[in-house]
Parts: structure tokens; sequence; C-alpha cells
């Protein structure tokens, strides 16, 4: 069995900012959030985050993810592992890692569970040209002699290279009986993990290690600049990976991708655009700058043009935009043009339709072959209820017309432009819903000649 405990108690002060560290977001998902999807990658079949500050926002974001435990007060992160109490019986491996480092791989995970097979305790390190002050791993034929803080090390120890990242793989059984050897006989009176390696070795346990051989894939997030470098590293390597599946990128640095975003062939997207959760992307579709789709599913030959889809589906043969909002569960059919500054919100919209601009379609259903002309609007909110609209197939619905909730336009019917449609048009009728224009004659010139003299007369 292979389990794992992430360590998410600290507040994050040099962040300075009310939300937990962890909950910071990584390419659209929080660093806690990518920790667990990439555990789970690696097969761990159960997940222990360990809470403190702000605990019920981070039990809130990740619910269902994980299970947890309290760290109330803290004391190190020793202290944090003796509290993931439900596995302490289990047989199996367990990884302890740090709610702060969303740059770690899948990969690294395995390593580190298939190393624990042959050994009781296996630190992560890395090897830095400058590794200033952080503690230095003593390693002898491939064991861990000892971990010594900068602080204690000796001019020879401080010519070692190789760090502790704080990330380990343990036999579960050993690691909890190893916990309670653990002692706070230090000036802060905490309980520190990596005291571990000397309980260990005394009493003849094996202690070994994994390097990562990239260090910034173990770099941890202690404030908004490291915070920024983590997204850097994360996004470099989802483009990457993603362009040599073919994905054409204009230019990889100022495109933004998440992690569980899928693509079909010969999709091509430009600078500037942002794609996030369970968006799914098809063949032969372009996506232009300034694009913003989250949880959006879009078909095959489709142009996505400086538009924000949220919670919606577009089909095959689709243009959007520029400047289109399609959200709330809204679906476009194929072969539809939707145009400039469109927003439809819980609305369908049928095959071969037209919405070209400055248009809002919400809670609506629209038919095929459907022309909805420019300001078009469906009223469909009361100011306490919210109303259906539906205008059936071939319709024309003419410019500027209110159509009033709940209403029905029928088959080929028309509403006559600026109309407020108010009842249901029948199949095949026009809708007219406007006050007759009256023209008075002469009037024009003198309502002109009155205002000039009116400007004059101020000045």
């Amino acid at each position: 069995m292979k389990y794992a405990i992430v360590m998410a108690a600290g507040k994050g002060t040099r962040m300075h900012s009310e939300v937990p560290k962890v909950l910071h977001q990584v390419c659209n998902q929080s660093m806690a959030e990518l920790i667990i999807r990439n555990l789970k990658k690696a097969n761990a079949e159960r997940i222990v985050t360990v809470v403190g500050y702000g605990h019920e926002q981070v039990e809130k974001a990740l619910e269902g993810k994980c299970e947890f435990a309290l760290q109330e007060p803290q004391l190190g992160t020793g202290h944090a592992v003796m509290q993931a109490k439900q596995l302490e019986d289990l047989d199996g491996i367990t990884l302890v890692v740090n709610g702060d480092c969303p740059c770690v791989q899948t990969e690294t995970f395995e390593k580190l569970y298939q190393a624990a097979e042959h050994s009781d305790m296996v630190v992560l390190t890395t090897t830095l040209e400058d590794p200033k002050s952080y503690g230095r791993v003593v390693i002898e034929n491939g064991k861990v002699k000892k971990i010594v803080e900068y602080k204690d090390c000796n001019e020879e120890e401080k010519k070692i290279r190789t760090i502790n990242t704080g990330i380990y793989a343990f036999q579960n059984k050993k690691l909890f009986a190893g916990l309670k050897k653990l002692t706070n006989n230090n000036a802060q009176k905490e309980y520190y993990i990596t005291d571990l390696v000397e309980i260990f070795l005394a009493q003849n346990d094996s202690v070994s290690v994994v390097e990562a051989e990239d260090a910034n894939e173990v770099q941890g997030v202690n404030d908004a600049y490291e915070l920024s470098l983590a997204n850097a590293y994360v996004r470099n390597k989802i483009n990457i990976a993603l362009m040599k599946q073919g994905v054409t990128m204009i230019d990889p640095n100022t495109t933004y991708v998440g992690v569980d975003v899928e693509f079909g062939h010969d999709v091509v997207l430009y600078p500037n655009v942002y794609l996030y959760g369970k968006t799914k992307i098809g063949n032969h579709t372009t996506i232009t700058p300034q694009s913003y789709l989250v949880n959006a599913e879009v078909g095959d030959y489709c142009t996505i043009s400086s538009s924000e889809i949220t919670d919606s589906v577009v089909k095959n043969h689709c243009q959007i935009g520029p400047y289109a909002h399609l959200r709330n569960g809204s679906v476009v059919d194929d072969y539809n043009r939707i145009g400039n500054f469109v927003e439809f919100k819980n609305t369908k919209f049928g095959v071969d339709s037209r919405c070209a601009h400055l248009t809002y379609l919400g809670d609506s259903d629209i038919g095929s072959k459907v022309n909805i002309g420019c300001g078009v609007v469906t009223v469909n909110y009361d100011g306490a209820n919210k109303y259906h609209t539906v205008v059936k197939d071939g319709a024309f619905i003419g410019s500027n017309c209110n159509l009033i909730a709940p209403v029905t336009v029928g088959e080929n019917a028309v509403a006559a432009a600026g109309s407020t449609i108010t009842e249901d048009i029948p199949d095949t009728d026009m809708g007219i819903g406007r006050v007759r224009q009256v023209n008075k004659s002469g009037y024009g010139k003198y309502y002109l000649e009155r205002n000039r003299a009116k400007k004059a007369a101020k000045k």
C-alpha cells in the first residue's frame, strides 16, 4: 500500500495574505491540489493533509480529494506528521511532502516509493551550485550518514553541495515508531522530522537518498515572487509536453494551460491564451489572443477569438468572437457564428444559426437556422425569478428586440426590429410590438433652430 502525508498547516507569513499558503495558485490550481494530483498519479492510495491555519478553507478546497488531520498547536514538522494517526498501524510506504512544493513531478514521487521498498527511510536531495545556508546531507556509499544544519557544519561539511529538500519516504510502521522517539530538546521546543535520520541510524535502520536532478523541481514557495517562479516552472513543463504532442504554441512563454486540459491534433494557440479546468479542445481548432476558457469543450474546426467560455460547449465548425462570453452551461451547436460582444448564459443555440453582435441571450433555447439581429435581449429576470425564452427553427429576430420571458417565437416566425415581444408569436407569423411612427411636418427645422438659439444665448 502507498500513502502520503502532505504538511499544509502553515500560514505563510511572507505571502502577506489571509489565504492559507497552500491555497495560493499555480497554473490555476492550488499548490495543495497540484501535489495531491501528482501523488495520486504516483498511485498513492490514501493521502492525509495536515492542516492548521485556515483549516476550514483548506478542507473546503480539498474536500473529496484527501483525508485531513489537524495540527493545533503547530510544533514543528515532526509534530505535523504525528497528527496523521489514521495511518499509524498500517503496512506500506508513506511519503512526507511539503504542501508548498507544487513543482515536484509524479516521476519523482514514483522514484521515492520505489526506493522505499529497499530502505526504511529515503531522503529526497538535490545539488546546488551555491547551497548557501541549507542543511547539508552527508552521504557515504549511497547511504545517509547524517543531515547537518548549516550553523552546525564544520568547514568540510560546508563544502558539500547536496541539500535536504524536506521530502521523504518511509516504511510506514518504522515512521510512526520513530516519531514516538522524537524530542523537542531545542531552542524552539519543536519536533523536527530531520531528527529521524539520527534515530533510524542509531537503531541500524537504513537511510538512503533519491536525488532530484533539477533543483527547480523541489523549490519551495514562501512569497509571491517564489510563487511566480513556481508558476513559470509548471507552465513550462506543461507546455513542453503539449508541444511534443503536436499542439502549436506561437509563444509558449505567454500561453497558460492547466494540468487537466486535453487537446486533439492540429490545434494552434496564440499568445495570451488561458485554458484551465477540464477544458477539451478538438482537432484543427485555433484560439487567438486574450481568450479565457475554463471547463469548456470546443469541437473540431473552430476559431475562438478573444473570448471567454466557462462551463459551456462549442461544437464543430464554429466561429466565436471576438469578445463573446459563453457561460453557465451554454451549448453552441455545429456551424454557428457567435460574434462581437455577444453573451450567452444557460442557452442552447441550434445548428447553423447566427448571432453576430451586441446581444444577450439568457435561459434560452434557440433552434436551427435562426437569425438573431443586433441588440437583441432576452429579458429573463423580473427581480425575483428567471424565465425561459424559446425561439424555434427558422425564426428571424430583428435588431433591437426585447423578448420578455417567458415567451416563444414559433417556427419561421419574425419578430419585427425594435419590438418588445411580450406574447408568443405563432409559427410563420410576424410579431410587432412598437409604437407607430408619427411625422410632424416642419418640426425638425423648428427643433434644430430653437436649440441653436439656446446655445447662442448661453455664450
